[in-house]
């Protein structure tokens, strides 16, 4: 049922430095980064996204798009929650579709009531979603960036068409910090 995404050899390239607002060890990368100390500094506290592409903050679930992020409040917000450091990210290859779909259900495997999404939600409630949290989901075709509050605030969870084929049954699947499935806004990925 649902649409696996090809992950292409795009051009992806991510610049981190060790330090705020671009100070410090210096290191370009162009695909995932699973472990900054691996390449010899232990956090990256500033970005420059120099590719089309969007790259997703692994630990934490922040979605980069183009542009500089000299220091956590960049990418996070006064929105969000406080992360100053990442130590690993990896490129978006699913953001690059024609067509968006998402399934979400009340209920974990896909149990009780459900909703289809194709566009951006600001709130679910205002929506008519009569929960503060999803049990769990079926991404068709895309990436979506899930938040926790109306107005895309919150912590976020990255879902992507091409991850276990886009099944998340229970809100342990949707990121190692997912602590609730209360969700209440959604936005499509796109490049």
């Amino acid at each position: 049922m649902s649409q696996r995404c090809r992950r292409s050899s795009g051009l992806w390239k991510i610049v981190v430095w060790d330090e705020a607002f671009f100070q410090g060890k210096r290191h370009e990368f162009t695909a995932d980064c699973y472990s900054t100390p691996e390449h010899g500094f232990s956090t990256a506290r500033s970005f420059k996204i120099e590719s089309s592409s969007l790259w997703n903050a692994v630990s934490s679930q922040f979605v980069l798009e183009r542009g500089e992020y000299p220091c956590w409040e960049a990418w996070s917000g006064s929105n969000a929650y406080h992360v100053e450091r990442m130590c690993s990210f990896r490129p978006i290859a699913c953001a690059d579709h024609g067509h968006s779909r998402l399934m979400l259900f009340e209920q974990e495997n896909f149990q009780g009531r459900r909703g289809e999404l194709s566009d951006d939600c600001p709130s679910l409630p205002a929506l008519g979603w009569g929960s503060s949290s999803v049990g769990s989901f079926l991404v068709c075709s895309g990436a979506w960036v899930c938040s926790q509050y109306p107005g895309y605030r919150g912590f976020q969870y990255l879902l992507e068409s091409d991850s276990s084929t886009g099944e998340y049954k229970h809100v342990r699947e949707w990121g190692s910090h997912a602590q609730t499935g209360q969700v209440q806004s959604i936005r499509r990925v796109q490049q």
